[in-house]
């Protein structure tokens, strides 16, 4: 994993860690006073305890951390796990102990006496759910960076062979390129057969040139580059420097980078997804009531879309065009309104009564909420697009637009240009998104999207 993206995750955990800390002193205050609810005059106010929580709070990471809590595996020992937390919650204990007993502040024993277990059995199982997500297929799958290597046959056997040494489980090869046996194409074309996340470039062997060409093809198709030295100038994306498992790397990036922003964006993601899930539950109920009482066949539409670097995944809407649309949409070439390889049709005659009201109150995408709740799909970022469509896009720098997740809404759909006609400038705006994102822009868009979809416009 990327130092950037592990000191990251890193900050995130002692966050959450700190805060469990924290709340396994109230919850211990809590249990406390359950035991005493006859007594009232042994139940003191958790006021009184609350400044202990400077204490507590601030002291638990780098008890943690000087335990070396933070460069254990995700699924390393659980013996050792269980160790650290037990000898993190004894001295957290023993440090507020101590300060009551300097300040000459008399506390209650059955609070410290319970501290330790509750603050374990809290850590514990956060511990033991990131461990199921883990190890759960689809968290795998996320958390995997697909890799190709590239470079000449030797540095590539090389890289593999310390990879395959040091065990990495968050990066899978999925391709090797020798550059000086295989044109640029062939990179091009594995790339899209494996959906990648990165290209690792090993460049001792390898012509400037090949390089440089690797670069720039990566850089259209939105994928990220690590390579291990500065040699080349590029057109779009950002440089940074990072370090691979300790070895220094270069990382050409023409999509965002990790961020707290980034972070920010999962978060809303996932709460964002969820509770609109629960809100329009009833909403979603009645809709697929209509789609099945309505016309025959399923009340669910299936497809498979270009997700993040093209990577195929099942999107789902509520039906809304008849059974055989696949079929018809060869016959209703002609009236395709959208240049390039996108298909777009006013007034579709595929599209069923009930399904053209869903389609004008936006109701038929709300089923991508499960997408967007699976990390499949964002609230915002570019639509995305049939894998035959994709498939069929004449320049590379459209595939650009891969570089991100894509979202429930866009930009252009709530920028008054939602009924953009040629391809080309859905994808400059899909790209501006892309170059100019910030969580904020992510907000903006999802605040515009709700007035657009009160009042249907631009719906098709």
């Amino acid at each position: 994993m990327l130092r950037r993206r592990r000191q990251l995750l890193t900050k995130v955990s002692k966050l959450v860690d700190a805060g469990l800390f924290g709340l396994a002193f109230w919850l211990t205050h809590a249990l406390r006073s359950l035991e005493y609810f006859d007594r009232a005059d042994l139940i003191q106010d958790f006021d009184s305890y609350a400044w202990l929580l400077f204490v507590v709070v601030p002291l638990s990471t780098p008890i943690l951390e000087a335990q070396g809590f933070y460069l254990r595996s995700i699924l390393g020992s659980r013996r050792q796990t269980f160790s650290i937390l037990a000898r993190t919650a004894a001295w957290v204990s023993l440090a507020a102990i101590t300060v009551l007993f300097f300040r000459k502040t008399e506390g209650a024993r059955l609070i410290f006496a319970l501290y330790i277990p509750v603050a374990v059995l809290l850590l514990w199982t956060k511990e033991e759910l990131i461990r199921a997500w883990a190890i759960h297929r689809h968290g795998r799958e996320l958390a995997r960076r697909r890799v190709i290597i590239v470079g000449g046959r030797t540095d590539v056997a090389k890289l593999e062979k310390t990879l395959a040494l040091q065990h990495f489980p968050d990066i899978e090869i999925v391709e090797r390129v020798d550059l000086n046996e295989h044109p640029i194409e062939h990179l091009a074309h594995l790339l899209h057969t494996h959906s990648a996340n990165a290209v690792l470039v090993a460049p001792r062997q390898t012509l400037f040139g090949q390089i440089e060409r690797t670069i720039q093809l990566c850089e259209l198709e939105g994928v990220e580059v690590w390579l291990l030295a500065d040699f080349f100038q590029t057109r779009i994306s950002q440089t940074t420097v990072d370090d691979f498992h300790g070895q220094p790397m270069l990382v050409f990036r023409s999509g965002p980078d990790a961020s707290w922003q980034a972070m920010g964006k999962g978060i809303i993601d996932f709460i964002g997804s969820l509770g609109m899930i629960i809100a329009l539950s009833p909403v979603m109920i009645l809709a697929a009531l209509a789609v099945r009482l309505s016309s025959k066949g399923p009340v669910f539409f299936r497809q498979q879309r270009a997700g993040l670097n093209g990577r195929a995944f099942t999107m789902l809407k509520f039906r809304s065009m008849v059974t055989n649309a696949e079929q018809l949409k060869q016959e209703l070439a002609a009236l395709n309104e959208m240049s390039g390889p996108v298909f777009k049709v006013t007034n579709d005659p595929r599209v069923t009564g009930v399904g053209r009201f869903l389609r004008k109150w936006s109701i038929d995408e709300l089923p991508q909420l499960f997408n967007v709740l699976r990390g499949e799909m964002s609230l915002v970022g570019p639509r995305p697009l049939p894998l035959d469509e994709v498939a069929r896009f004449d320049d590379l720098a459209h595939r650009r637009r891969l570089s991100v997740r894509p979202g429930l809404t866009c930009i252009w759909q709530v920028s008054g240009r939602n009924n953009v006609t040629d391809f080309k400038e859905w994808v400059r705006l899909d790209l501006e998104y892309i170059d100019n994102w910030s969580l904020w822009l992510d907000i903006k868009i999802l605040l515009l999207t709700v007035p657009a979809v009160f009042t249907g416009a631009g719906a098709k």
